[in-house]
């Protein structure tokens, strides 16, 4: 069985819920307290034994392409400045992984996006990472957790999580029998669904193990919501011919694609960090109080 060691990272979107500040800037590089988003999906991936990262981008994401990049300039004024740890901090950035990018020249949905990717990728496993989505776990990152399940069946592995019921219509949704803790193998899956409709609340989220055989099932899958090509649509054509497995997940996740939980993952991160943390329980004390007074 070969082993995952190529990750794809979708970059294309506009981000428009974060206009203006994404007019110029991708989301992907919005920060967290100090670290782009990005960072920490790359980071991820690499803890996770991946060595090759495939950015799917697009003309306006030239920012991520620069971030994974030598600064052979910017090394040079902070050595002259004697900053030397963080002439240690960007490179170890660039050196992280082999970085490909591969523009998507038109915005056609997830499966699209993958669907560019088959000649890097070839005839080999791997793994999917959405860029706005971020899980914590110190132990097993998320991704590693599917890797260790494609490794068990050597079939396509979805990264689950349990939803609220009337959030179906936010998420791929999956039906599944389950076959070990945590595990289910699936039967059924829908592209975001209404709450009536949906077969279950276990949602797909940012994290895939894919099989090569998962690029005939896209070109086979007709266009499906918003004229995009889904990929959850091509998964159930994948699992009309091979098995496909669910995971739920472990760890905290943070959707940063939406203001809201871009800025509870800056709280949260804020408070986990030696530098911050005691500040922000100050500040968030500080607000309680005001709040009480009103």
């Amino acid at each position: 069985m070969l082993e995952v060691k190529k990750a794809v990272i979708p970059v294309a979107g506009f981000g428009t819920r974060f206009l203006p500040a994404t007019k110029a800037t991708p989301k992907e590089m919005m920060p967290i307290v100090d670290k782009p988003i990005i960072q920490y999906i790359v980071e991820e991936a690499v803890k996770s034994g991946i060595d090759t990262i495939i950015f799917v981008t697009g003309r306006h994401k030239r920012a991520i392409e620069d971030h994974f990049d030598y600064a052979p300039e910017l090394e040079y004024t902070l050595e002259k400045s004697g900053k030397d740890q963080y002439v240690h901090i960007i490179r170890e950035i660039s050196d992280m992984a082999n970085f490909v990018y591969i523009r998507q020249k038109e915005q056609l949905g997830l499966g699209h996006a993958i669907l560019t990717a088959q000649h890097v990728i070839g005839d080999e496993p791997f793994a999917v990472l959405l860029g706005d989505e971020l899980i914590i776990n110190d132990e097993k990152p998320g991704i590693k957790q599917l890797i260790e399940v494609y490794q068990k069946f050597g079939k396509s592995v979805l990264g689950t999580t349990e939803v609220p019921r009337e959030e179906t219509y936010k998420y791929g949704i999956v039906e599944g029998t389950e076959i070990e803790d945590g595990t289910k193998l699936v039967n059924y899956l829908v592209e975001k669904p209404e709450p009536e409709e949906a077969p279950s609340t276990s949602a797909i989220i940012g994290r895939y193990i894919l099989t090569p055989n998962i690029f005939d099932a896209l070109k086979k899958t007709p266009f499906g919501k918003g004229g995009e090509l889904q990929l959850t649509d091509a998964l159930m054509t994948l699992r009309k011919e091979e098995a496909v497995y669910g995971k739920d997940i472990e760890g905290i996740r943070h959707d940063t694609g939406n203001k809201l939980g871009y800025i509870k993952a800056i709280i949260d991160f804020a408070l986990e960090r030696e530098d911050t943390k005691d500040f922000m329980k100050e500040l968030i004390i500080s607000k309680a109080k005001e709040f009480s007074k009103e």
